[in-house]
């Protein structure tokens, strides 16, 4: 008797294979909100001399001088006059940086700061 060949009686394995698709990319889309923004607003008065108004205006914002003239005229013309526009954070800190300045030295009459507030300012 002859042995029977294992290799004749073995079942083929089917082979398989996968195929994998390529990873989709996931694009973020990230946008970003501006902050609303607020108007800081200087108020003229009788207390503080036009040298230091433009000082003020020139060290806390910085303004160069030519704009810093403008603004002065402006409030003192009118009465009161932007001279700052950013967020409210910042607009409240040069607002207090304003009313941290002090009196004019100039003047013997100047017994504090500039008047200054800050309002949201409009989107015309």
């Amino acid at each position: 008797m002859s042995e029977a060949d294992d290799s004749a009686s073995a079942v083929a394995e089917p082979i398989v294979t996968t195929k994998s698709e390529p990873r989709s990319k996931t694009v973020t889309k990230t946008e970003t909100r501006q902050l609303p923004p607020y108007n800081v607003i200087v108020l003229n008065d009788e207390e503080h001399t036009f040298e230091y108004v433009i000082e003020l205006l020139m060290k806390l914002f910085p303004h160069p001088l030519t704009t810093a003239q403008e603004l002065t005229w402006r409030i003192h013309t009118t009465g009161r006059a932007i001279v700052y526009t950013t967020h409210k954070e910042k607009a409240e800190l040069k607002r207090d940086q304003v009313l941290a300045y002090g009196p004019d030295p100039r003047m013997s009459i100047s017994k504090g700061p500039l008047n200054c507030y800050i309002e949201p300012a409009t989107n015309d």
